[in-house]
């Protein structure tokens, strides 16, 4: 998740996640948005690895680690996983993984495009990372 422009860039269902997988998804962000200066994360086993650790270090992007069994470090992704959980993950029955990936992505694209957030202004994340791109003078932080 964005902490500026409150987007949400992806969501990528599996079967297992693993610092390859998240370098993979990282590398494809960064062809449509660039690089992140630092990414806030917990210390999930993706994010621990040699993997993700030797890309954050190859691209000088800073890992922020939140202390162990604190979330309330990382309050943008516990209110946003909180949402999500809440509208996506508890209404929905998935009945494969190309199932639950097309439903996560549909509210994806309805929580990025088609909802206000009071936190930038009741517009959408799209139009709010849409306004600050317009301004050619404003270095814009990517995710």
């Amino acid at each position: 998740m964005d902490q500026f422009t409150r987007e949400c860039p992806a969501i990528e269902p599996d079967f297992l996640l693993t610092g390859k997988k998240g370098v993979a998804l990282l590398w494809r962000l960064r062809r449509r948005r660039g690089l992140p200066e630092s990414i806030t994360v917990d210390n999930g086993s993706e994010f621990v690895s040699k993997a993700m650790d030797a890309w954050a270090y190859r691209n000088d992007v800073k890992l922020h680690f939140i202390r162990p069994g604190k979330p309330v470090d990382n309050c943008f992704i516990e209110s946003f996983n909180g949402r999500f959980r809440d509208e996506c993950l508890n209404v929905n029955i998935f009945l494969s993984l190309a199932d639950a990936r097309s439903k996560l992505e549909t509210w994806r694209l309805d929580y990025n495009e088609h909802r206000p957030h009071g936190s930038i202004g009741d517009i959408t994340p799209t139009e709010f990372a849409r306004r600050w791109t317009d301004q050619p003078d404003v270095e814009v932080p990517t995710f």
